[in-house]
């Protein structure tokens, strides 16, 4: 490792550790020539394959523009970041588990709506809505319908949902 600050390629570890989840190790590295000390990071680097958009470009995967528009879609949500960084490595993993190096953009937007559906359904909804560009109100309606759940009735039913009344008034 050459050193910052004379370009001395003799460089010493004086001391690794890993972080918590041992997906990066730091490194404290002394220079033979300056002394002067500095520290270096190890993180596995994976090959992301590149996105086909629709209009036939390529463009290289860009995880905060993924976490970005799934935190958009969840904007006001009752969803923590833990479980949004979550949802992206899921996303991530099964990318790099297709093995392929391009992967269509619509790929990865019915990844993002499979795990904004387990997350949040009403941020499913925002994201389908855009994703899938809706023309009218039928089609979300659609959308909803499909994401809805009806409250079971009787004493099971604990929820403060009424169970005669749906998302359409009903």
């Amino acid at each position: 490792m050459k050193c910052p600050f004379c370009a001395d390629p003799n460089t010493q570890v004086t001391d690794t550790r890993e972080n918590e989840d041992g997906d990066v190790v730091r490194r404290r590295r002394r220079c033979v020539k300056c002394d002067k000390r500095f520290t270096t990071y190890e993180r596995i680097d994976l090959k992301m394959p590149h996105i086909v958009k629709r209009n036939g470009n390529r463009t290289e995967f860009d995880h905060a523009k993924l976490a970005g528009s799934m935190k958009l879609a969840l904007r006001k949500r009752p969803v923590t970041i833990e479980a949004i960084d979550a949802a992206v490595d899921r996303i991530e993993a099964r990318l790099l588990a297709m093995g392929e190096q391009e992967v269509p953009s619509e790929k990865i937007g019915e990844l993002v709506m499979k795990e904004l559906k387990k997350l949040d359904k009403v941020a499913y909804i925002r994201f389908a809505s855009v994703y899938r560009n809706f023309a009218d109100v039928d089609e979300f309606a659609e959308v909803i319908r499909e994401v809805q759940t009806r409250p079971r009735r009787g004493k099971a039913d604990k929820g403060g949902a009424d169970p005669g009344h749906d998302l359409f008034g009903g």
